[in-house]
Parts: C-alpha cells; sequence; structure tokens
C-alpha cells in the first residue's frame, strides 16, 4: 500500500480556514523526514499554522475509553498515537486531515 499526502491540498485549505497542527502530528511527520536540512523545511512550514498541545491527562483518560469500547466492538487499535489523535479531535469537534492511500 502506498501513502501519500497532497501538499496542494494542504495548501488549499489554509486559504479558506486556518489549520491546526497538533503538537503529536508534528512529531509524527517530523519523524518522516529524509535528513535534518528536510526536517528544518517541514518544521518550518507546519509552524506556518498554529500548533498546538494534544495530550491532557482528559484526552489520555478518554482515549483510553475509547481504545475499550473499540476493542469490545471488535476494532484493533494498532498505534496509540492514533488514538490519542482521533479522540483530540473527537473531543475538541476538529476535523482530522489525513494522508491518501491506495493499493
Amino acid at each position: 500500500m502506498r501513502c501519500r499526502f497532497s501538499d496542494g491540498r494542504l495548501f488549499e485549505l489554509s486559504l479558506l480556514e486556518p489549520l491546526m497542527v497538533g503538537d503529536l502530528v508534528m512529531a509524527e511527520v517530523l519523524q518522516g523526514a529524509r535528513d535534518e536540512a528536510h526536517a528544518a523545511r517541514i518544521e518550518r512550514n507546519l509552524r506556518q499554522h498554529v500548533v498546538q498541545r494534544m495530550v491532557s491527562q482528559d484526552i489520555a483518560v478518554k482515549a483510553a475509553r475509547n481504545f475499550r469500547t473499540m476493542r469490545g466492538r471488535g476494532f484493533t487499535v494498532r498505534k496509540t498515537i492514533d488514538l490519542l489523535i482521533g479522540t483530540f479531535c473527537i473531543e475538541r469537534g476538529h476535523r482530522l486531515l489525513h494522508e491518501t492511500c491506495w493499493a
């Protein structure tokens, strides 16, 4: 499976409304940088938007509850960070912009 996020789509959306970048999302994106120079460019671009702390005690507890609920319904969440990001967006009423994947 190949995944790619469209930079053009991000730019288009930023013209329509302010975008927020969560600190956890920033960490995930920066981990994928090829080298330090690439990471610096990515960070500079991400910091053009509001960067917000995503995890609090409240979000942590609600994420754990969401994990148990999903597990009880037969769904497996493989990455805790995805659960934290999703819970943050649900609780704060944010839409989640994500990458497009195809086989």
